[in-house]
């Protein structure tokens, strides 16, 4: 009995493998927590397994331990702010942790805060392809200016000036759905 379960969860773990880590690294900017994150999602199987806890539909559930496993792991982190570019506050800036509720504030904010996220995604994803970068490596990789400039040999300014820019369209474009939510 034993080794049949361990069969089947090697073959869930195997087949699921790659798409899940596909999920997890298109919302976690390290690979090395992206494979942490992996890591917990299938220790979690082995203890629900192991804890014979019914999972009626395995992929559905991998995919919600994974999201809440992400969830976690950005709570743990600082938040980084969009207005910090060069240690400078703008009125006209806003910080992404003041966009998302609460992850403590129960279900349904947990639910806002990750639809936000996948929206912060895909409006990432509308970006032109410098400013994209920019904003990625200074907001969710925590790399300074000075360092993208000496790698890249583009001025500091000109890399201040794109991610302003990038933070004005994701401000923008999250607003509207931020307000949907806030609404509700």
């Amino acid at each position: 009995m034993a080794l049949e379960q361990d069969r089947r969860i090697a073959e869930v773990v195997e087949r699921e493998r790659s798409r899940l880590l596909g999920f997890i690294r298109r919302r976690v900017p390290d690979p090395r927590d992206a494979e942490d994150v992996l890591q917990d999602v299938f220790s979690a199987l082995v203890e629900a397994n192991r804890l014979l806890m019914p999972i009626e539909h395995v992929t559905g559930w991998l995919f919600r331990v994974a999201r809440n496993r992400i969830t976690d792991l950005f709570r743990k982190k600082k938040p980084e702010s969009f207005s910090e570019a060069a240690g400078e506050e703008s009125d006209e800036l806003v910080r992404l942790e003041d966009m998302l509720p609460s992850p403590d504030a129960g279900p349904e904010a947990l639910y806002a805060r990750n639809v936000l996220l996948d929206e912060l995604e895909l409006a990432l994803d509308e970006l032109p392809e410098e400013q994209r970068e920019v904003f990625v490596a200074h907001e969710l990789e925590g790399r300074t200016f000075r360092e993208m400039a000496a790698e890249t040999g583009v001025s500091v300014n000109t890399l201040l000036s794109r991610k302003r820019y990038a933070v004005l369209h994701l401000r923008e474009r999250l607003q509207a759905v931020y307000d949907e939510y806030a609404k509700g």
